[in-house]
């Protein structure tokens, strides 16, 4: 198996094991304890940290000498958490497994962005490269398919616990194969680092390089919508007379998506900003369509072409992030941009808990709308004029689809 196959692998590992938490944890706590919601409390303690760990976590991976011992050892520790929380949780005092969470969350970061950083060093630049972010992104639709059946199936045929312990394989799984793929060799002839390079960095880059600002502030507002996904397609389902359909619902989603990622997702004939925008406004409309849908097989087809649609979004996001993050803070840049939709789908979450009185259908033309104001947002953030003094706009160095490359990613 080649590196770019073994990172594959290693990617879909973990992010399989990162998917199948949510539902794990819940059902763990729910077997143990009899309360869904002390399981809820723990996966917020598990999740908080990829948001506030994600700029250190960027900074580190960029500053360390030894890649390999930093990201096999986060695949570590990761493992190393989700084996406790199967041991501790329901039967540990709580702080010591809310620390526990914490302790895992951290390593999060490198699971979802700072994994794919690593495509940059695998792949060589061009059309070769644009296509393995579209298999990257697969990783992600595949985890997010395959990890909550296996968690329900291996839950209700043994145990939750074993449940648990085959997510804390799977990351096991990753950190092995992390370990056999090619690094940059940072410690012979390396200039030290400057201060740019600090936790700050990535921040400033996704603020001053026009595409990665764009694209950031796109997705987190599109992400805001589709974080409260999952509760809205259960009350869909729920007024369409079929409770137990909001999972078939997101099932056909990310089927979908992971379609998506694997056809549209890997067209490198597109930029991946117009891309970035024709995925969002096609998930809108399906979205939008599934709201005044009658029963629950129409809204599931509505639901499996929005995803097609989403798919190639993160496809394109990523070809973007390694196009034009500076080559000091690659790694920062995807962490950071990870950690933002994130906190942008548990923002989410929480918006559509607090209004989870209004009509279903209202709800999902809300998240339609989110991802229309995004598409708006993105051309209105990158077509604004030039660009700022010192602003850097062309690709990076590390990145070139073409001889001369391109000029922006998202122009139209």
């Amino acid at each position: 198996m080649g590196g770019f196959g073994r990172y594959l692998a290693a990617a879909l590992a973990a992010r399989f094991a990162n998917e199948g938490m949510g539902m794990a944890v819940v059902l763990l706590a729910l077997e143990r304890t009899g309360s869904a919601a002390h399981g809820a409390f723990v996966l917020t303690a598990w999740l908080v940290p990829n948001v506030l760990a994600a700029p250190l976590a960027g900074a580190a991976a960029a500053r360390t000498r030894r890649p390999r011992l930093f990201h096999v050892g986060a695949l570590a520790g990761f493992t190393a958490a989700v084996a406790a929380l199967a041991l501790l949780l329901g039967r540990a005092p709580e702080p010591l497994v809310f620390a526990v969470a914490v302790l895992g969350g951290t390593c999060g970061p490198m699971v979802t962005g700072g994994m794919s950083s690593l495509v940059t060093g695998l792949v060589p630049a061009g059309p070769g490269r644009d296509r393995a972010y579209g298999w990257d992104a697969s990783t992600y639709n595949a985890a997010a398919v395959t990890a909550p059946a296996v968690v329900s199936l291996v839950a209700a045929t043994v145990s939750a616990g074993p449940a648990m312990g085959v997510l804390a394989a799977a990351t096991a799984l990753a950190a092995a194969l992390a370990a056999t793929l090619p690094y940059e060799d940072r410690t012979a002839g390396a200039a030290p680092l400057g201060p740019q390079a600090g936790a700050a960095a990535g921040l400033a880059a996704l603020w001053r390089v026009r595409e990665l600002r764009a694209v950031t502030t796109a997705t987190t507002v599109a992400f805001v919508g589709i974080g409260s996904l999952t509760t809205t397609s259960v009350l869909l389902a729920t007024g369409l007379g079929s409770p137990g359909a909001g999972g078939v619902l997101m099932t056909a989603f990310a089927v979908g998506a992971l379609a998506g990622s694997l056809t549209l997702g890997r067209m490198t004939s597109v930029a991946p900003g117009r891309l970035v925008r024709r995925a969002m406004v096609g998930t809108g409309v399906a979205l939008t369509a599934a709201a005044f849908t009658p029963s629950v097989a129409v809204t599931a087809a509505l639901f499996a072409v929005a995803g097609v649609c989403d798919g190639p979004l993160l496809t394109a996001t990523l070809r973007i992030r390694a196009e034009y993050a500076p080559d000091g803070v690659r790694t920062q840049v995807f962490t950071l941009g990870a950690g933002l939709k994130m906190t942008a789908a548990s923002a989410g979450a929480a918006l559509v808990g607090l209004a989870a009185d209004a009509p279903a259908g209202l709800l999902l033309t809300g998240i339609a709308g989110l991802q229309f104001a995004a598409a708006l947002v993105h051309v209105l953030t990158v077509g604004r004029g030039p660009a700022p003094t010192g602003a850097v706009t062309e690709p990076s160095a590390g990145f070139a689809t073409t001889p001369a490359g391109r000029r922006s990613a998202g122009a139209p």
